[in-house]
């Protein structure tokens, strides 16, 4: 098993997913890899792996709003930061896979392994009151008292 070159900062997990030449590694991590391992195959199972994950490009505006609006919530989601080239093994937004083409992919969020979408998609989700009940579904939030599920925006 391979070990993923990665680097941190500001929560964000930089991947290589492409297999280095000759390295090993002893260890075993969810941010490991297999050489056998197809760059689709490692994103299948960074998502089953990762209860909130969101794929993104560096430096991407959309995914920091994505990111503070799930910490606001209270969730703090793993981010992976992706290639172009790898940007392309995404599985699509949604069902039917009608995505329009490889850009409109990142960034995207997966809550419970289901590709949510980009940041309308989250938006979207968080005003109808969906997304608070999804994250508690998954595990990562317990509901609060007097939590009111018709009014999503959540007060201190």
């Amino acid at each position: 098993m391979q070990r993923l070159r990665r680097r941190c900062s500001n929560d964000v997990v930089r991947l290589d997913l492409a297999t280095p030449p000759n390295s090993s590694s002893s260890s075993s991590s969810s941010l490991s890899i297999d050489g056998a391992e197809s760059t689709e195959t490692r994103i299948q199972r960074l998502i089953s792996e990762h209860p909130v994950i969101i794929f993104s490009r560096s430096s991407c505006c959309m995914c920091h709003v994505m990111k503070k609006l799930l910490a606001t919530i209270g969730v703090h989601p793993t981010v992976i930061e992706l290639d172009d080239h790898e940007i392309s093994a995404l599985p699509p937004a949604s069902e039917d896979g009608s995505s329009s083409s490889s850009s409109s992919l990142a960034p995207a969020v997966f809550i419970g392994g289901a590709c949510v979408g980009g940041l309308e998609s989250l938006v979207a989700l968080h005003l109808s009151g969906h997304l608070v009940p999804k994250l508690v579904e998954v595990g990562v939030l317990a509901l609060s008292p007097g939590y009111d599920n018709n009014n999503p925006i959540i007060s201190s």
